[in-house]
């Protein structure tokens, strides 16, 4: 039983934490575990572990606490100590997950949280509390938790919870625990107040110092891009596009999700499988051939079905949603920039993980750069020098066979019109711009009224902005201007942004290769023909609204026209709660059955 796992079993680990070890997917332990593990379990030393994030210094631990637990024992047996709320939470929740089938309670303890709730948890038992220094310092003042009877003490991430001065907190913790405990201080780093708490608060202990090989240094670029995550699919394509022989692992939280990713990506016509826990044996193992074999290159996993998965050259790990956890973290960018090649790491992160990202840089200790997504036009661009590229390789080949056909073909037409058509045959629309979506920026309000409002959005396929000869005294609104757009002339809701609605006229900016759409669809709705809908003037549509002038015979027939036009827009709907300005138009994801979705329209934008 367990016969995968026997590297665990000989480091003195009992089959229900096997069993445990099994349901989590892991294969081999780490160096940390492979040392700590039989220390902890044979010996009564204490021990210091020298050991990066990323390592499995937490199952180095935990493990061993979980086997010595008495399960009957409701007092609280054993204390980890970590720097921040989130790594409270994470080992607590790694704990957890560890415990197995066992009857051990386990949770975590820390400030912006209510006592009520912490009071309860520990008065009904809590065998392992883990928890900031602070908090568990007031319950220890409030006499809410009694650490008196602890087996272990932990300090995870020491060196991390002294930066951020919890010094003294820790030595009055400690002072309060018993004497005969044992000790466990892991750090990544081991500066002089360290050593000075061991030598206060440790008896007898061990060093063990887990050394970054030469073949571990990172070779991967790291950055991360801000996202809503309803444009997490076009960068995700963006980027596959643009990279040179994309090959790589696409992260997601779910296997729905990965599913949902996996089917998009092949929908677009990119070679790509998605592998999740619900896959048979079997079809994993051809998956996992296939990506061996370059048969697909886009590979969409949840990090379960990841775990054990041997692929070199790498070029690529995309985390779609944000690791659990910095070890996490560590563990998907491990996956490229291996054998001594280089690899990127890209993450998304919408705006409300932006402090748990935070979280994970501080603590992984890693060097992550914020990336700026390529254009339209920067894909293109590299499209073009790859099409070049391919063409130029040719010319090396031996081609007999066709060359009958090529003298055929120029004889019939001009050298040039030839190439052009053959390209177009082989390409297809690899270089049409309307394959690119918008994504909207994440700027402030404040820094955006430093930017011209065309530059709003990241750049799809070049913006048009467009005067209306309509506005708030016609009864037009954010809702409906954009509800006319989306019907009449079958717009996407995500391509139109920038909506102003004055009293007597309106500007919206849309993507270039609709805006001569729309302008043909409303020329003739008035008076003599003349159009309801025009480009705005160059040099003020992206500061300043269009003067009408009232002398403008032009714009005067075009006010005229307006009236004419209100019974046209009737059929969208009227509400006169649309009239404030200061409406944001959001996106939904429109109905499966209705290609174009409707807006929202709130107040108050929300705050990121």
């Amino acid at each position: 039983m367990f016969e995968e796992l026997e590297s665990f079993r000989v480091l003195g680990l009992s089959d229900k934490t096997l069993e445990a070890l099994s349901e989590k997917g892991f294969s081999e332990p780490t160096d940390i575990q492979r040392e700590c593990i039989p220390l902890l379990l044979e010996n009564k030393l204490d021990v210091i572990g020298q050991a990066r994030t990323g390592t499995g210094k937490t199952a180095a631990f935990a493990l061993p606490i979980l086997e010595t637990i008495d399960e009957k024992d409701k007092s609280t047996q054993a204390l980890i100590l970590a720097p921040t709320r989130e790594l409270a939470m994470q080992v607590a929740s790694e704990i957890d997950s560890l415990k197995g089938k066992r009857e051990i309670s386990v949770d975590a303890i820390y400030g912006g949280t209510s006592y009520e709730n912490q009071f309860k948890k520990l008065k009904k038992g809590l065998q392992i509390v883990v928890g900031t220094p602070g908090r568990i310092q007031d319950h220890l003042d409030r006499g809410t938790l009694d650490i008196s009877k602890i087996s272990f003490a932990v300090l995870d991430e020491a060196d991390e919870m002294l930066d951020m001065g919890f010094v003294e907190d820790i030595e009055k913790i400690l002072a309060n625990s018993p004497k005969d405990k044992r000790m466990l201080l892991f750090s990544a780093t081991m500066p002089d107040p360290i050593l000075r708490l061991a030598e206060n608060f440790m008896r007898d202990y061990t060093v063990v110092r887990i050394k970054k090989q030469e073949s571990e240094e990172v070779l991967t670029e790291q950055y991360y891009y801000d996202l809503r995550e309803s444009d997490k699919m076009e960068a995700l394509c963006r980027i596959i596009d643009y990279s040179d022989d994309f090959y790589g692992i696409v992260f997601c939280k779910t296997k729905v999700q990965c599913e949902e990713i996996g089917r998009k990506l092949s929908e677009r016509g990119y070679n790509a499988e998605a592998l999740h826990g619900d896959l048979s044996q079997k079809q994993r193992e051809i998956i996992l051939q296939n990506l061996r074999d370059h048969k697909i290159k886009i590979l969409v996993a949840t990090d379960v079905a990841a775990r054990g998965i041997d692929v070199q050259e790498l070029t690529h790990v995309i985390n779609f949603t944000i690791p659990q956890d910095p070890e996490v973290y560590i563990h998907r960018i491990g996956r490229t920039g291996r054998a001594g090649k280089k690899g990127t790491a890209i993450t998304f992160v919408t705006p409300s993980e932006a402090r748990k990202f935070g979280f994970i840089k501080r603590i992984s200790r890693m060097s992550i750069e914020k990336g700026t997504l390529p254009s339209s036009n920067d894909i293109i661009l590299k499209k073009k020098e790859r099409i070049l590229d391919k063409v130029r390789a040719s010319f090396k080949e031996q081609a007999i066979e066709y060359e009958e056909i090529a003298a055929n073909l120029l004889e019939e037409e001009d050298s040039f019109v030839i190439v052009k058509s053959l390209l177009k045959l082989l390409y297809k629309n690899e270089l049409d711009k309307s394959q690119y979506h918008t994504i909207r920026s994440l700027e402030k309000p404040q820094d955006k009224k430093k930017k011209a409002k065309d530059d709003k959005a990241i750049d799809d396929c070049g913006t048009t902005r467009l005067f209306i000869a309509m506005g708030r005294k016609d009864g037009l609104t954010k809702r409906l201007l954009a509800n006319m757009l989306i019907e009449r002339c079958r717009v996407r809701d995500e391509d139109i942004q920038n909506i102003e609605v004055m009293d007597e006229f309106s500007f919206i900016n849309v993507p270039s290769m609709y805006a001569d759409l729309i302008i043909n669809a409303f020329k003739t709705r008035g008076e003599k023909g003349k159009p309801l809908i025009v480009k705005a003037k160059a040099e003020k549509e992206s500061k300043k609204p269009i003067k009408v002038s009232k002398k403008s015979n032009t714009q005067t027939s075009i006010r005229r026209s307006r009236r004419k036009w209100e019974d046209d827009i009737q059929p969208y709907g009227r509400d006169s709660r649309d009239d404030d300005d200061d409406f944001d138009i959001k996106r939904n994801h429109p109905p499966k059955k209705k290609p174009h979705g409707k807006y929202n329209i709130n107040k108050k934008a929300k705050k990121h």
